[in-house]
């Protein structure tokens, strides 16, 4: 039981109140030993004895002074002692029954108790004046103490004794509740994290202070990434799967028509070593798009940042794709002002992604049709767009168009023409790594427009971690 958190910050409360409350009572009894009440009542009595003597001294008919002193000390119980001009003892009436008091010292605090020790170290309250004869008489009496059993027998100690206990246990109660405050919210994230990595592992209430609270909240962030992660992983191996699949499947019977003399024909032999040919270059693509995924989900990408002139790489890859957009019949055209500025990117990632984006572009562009790369800089960054005028993405796609093997139809998927649904991917972790952001716009039936926005300069161009951005 000790060894939870809930019962160590109850115990933790328990014994500072404790603690508070020891000090409190200690500082109480100090006070009600010293009783400067007490004091007070005493020196006054005793001040007021000293003036009745000076008083009935200065009296024309008065008796001698030590009679007077005798007297006051008998009705008032006190001891009167005369000292001469130069502070010798002339008279005292518990001569023979106290030990000496000498002439006291002047006190170094004016508000300091009046306390004067005799020959034994006795300390004595006393109150001093001057008789009319220059003589100074001395009013003094025992300093008063006090026992535990007259403090505890006062009146107004048991109300104190009672209002401590239900001091004490109100607080008790409290500090449980608080230690419950803490701790309950803390126990259900400990739970919860013992599910991880179970998909079940629900989000947990954000209750407590606000330290705990924040705690809840960067668990429940972890819980969601986590189970975004272990999704995607599974729907990675599922798709890598289902990719492989196809062309090992044609792999295996072409190679089987082969070994069995299915293939008798020399064309037919020359057609199962072509497909079987084709189709390991696509999964030899494939394993090497999924290496540069890879990377550059570790952030291990080998990034060399220089200063490249985007407007001759954009030229580079129209002039690339001339050939292949003279066959499809699609036009590609450039609009890039000449005094584009240098900007700091790895070169060849930058030729990669926008190589990718126009082939896409070219791939689903109908005879006649027009792509177009388009760049110019705002506010200490490149906007560069590749955009078609072909049939558009439904709007549904959209919000998945850079996930990984995700194709937006069907239809598209296989085949030589198509890839695996890995290039938007790519091109979308290579711009991230970078410190960009790249957007898609399309409308069904008017063409879709890929844009690509980058600092001129990277806010950390000497490394190559991935810095995540909103597409």
């Amino acid at each position: 039981m000790l060894s939870s958190l809930r019962s160590r910050l109850w115990l933790s409360y328990a014994f500072l109140i404790v603690t508070a409350l020891s000090v409190v009572t200690i500082v109480l009894f100090i006070s009600l030993f010293r009783n400067p009440l007490l004091y007070r009542q005493t020196t006054e009595r005793l001040k007021a004895v000293q003036a009745v003597l000076i008083e009935r001294s200065s009296e024309p008919e008065a008796p001698p002074t030590q009679t007077l002193a005798e007297r006051s000390a008998r009705t008032f119980d006190v001891r009167v002692i005369l000292f001469s001009p130069d502070h010798q003892v002339v008279f005292d009436t518990d001569a023979g029954n106290a030990s000496s008091l000498g002439f006291p010292k002047s006190r170094i605090l004016p508000r300091a108790l009046p306390l004067l020790r005799d020959a034994n170290g006795g300390a004595w309250l006393y109150s001093i004046g001057k008789l009319p004869d220059e003589r100074f008489v001395l009013v003094a009496t025992p300093r008063p103490r006090l026992s535990i059993l007259n403090i505890f027998g006062d009146e107004f100690m048991p109300i104190i004794t009672f209002g401590g206990s239900i001091a004490l246990l109100l607080s008790l109660i409290l500090a449980f509740l608080i230690s419950g405050w803490i701790a309950n919210p803390l126990q259900r994230v400990v739970n919860a994290a013992g599910g991880i990595p179970s998909a079940e592992v629900k989000p947990v209430e954000v209750r407590g202070p606000r330290e705990v609270q924040e705690l809840t909240r960067a668990f429940n962030s972890m819980v969601t990434r986590v189970q975004a992660s272990q999704r995607s992983q599974r729907e990675f191996v599922a798709n890598v799967s289902h990719e492989m699949k196809t062309p090992l499947t044609s792999i295996q019977g072409f190679a089987q028509a082969i070994l069995d003399g299915t293939a008798e024909t020399e064309e037919s032999r020359q057609k199962a070593a072509q497909v079987i040919y084709s189709e390991s270059e696509r999964m030899h693509r494939m394993v090497l798009d999924l290496l540069d995924l890879a990377k550059l989900d570790a952030g291990t990408a080998d990034l060399k940042m220089s200063p490249v002139n985007m407007r001759a790489l954009l030229t580079a890859i129209a002039e690339k794709f001339t050939p292949q957009s003279q066959r499809a019949d699609v036009r590609i055209e450039l609009d890039i002002p000449a005094d584009l500025p240098l900007m700091t990117a790895d070169g060849d990632r930058m030729a990669q992604v926008f190589t990718n984006l126009t082939d896409n572009a070219l791939k689903f562009t109908p005879q006649g049709g027009t792509v177009s790369l388009h760049a110019f800089v705002e506010a200490d960054a490149m906007h560069i767009s590749v955009s078609d005028t072909g049939a558009g993405i439904p709007a549904e796609d959209l919000p998945h168009i850079f996930q990984r093997f995700y194709q937006a139809d069907p239809a598209r998927k296989g085949g030589r023409a198509h890839g695996a649904g890995l290039g938007l991917a790519i091109a979308h972790e290579i711009v991230a790594a970078h410190g960009g952001r790249i957007s898609v716009r399309s409308n069904e039936g008017t063409g879709t427009s890929m844009e690509v926005i980058l600092p001129l300069t990277p806010p950390d161009a000497t490394k190559t971690r991935k810095n995540w951005v909103n597409s």
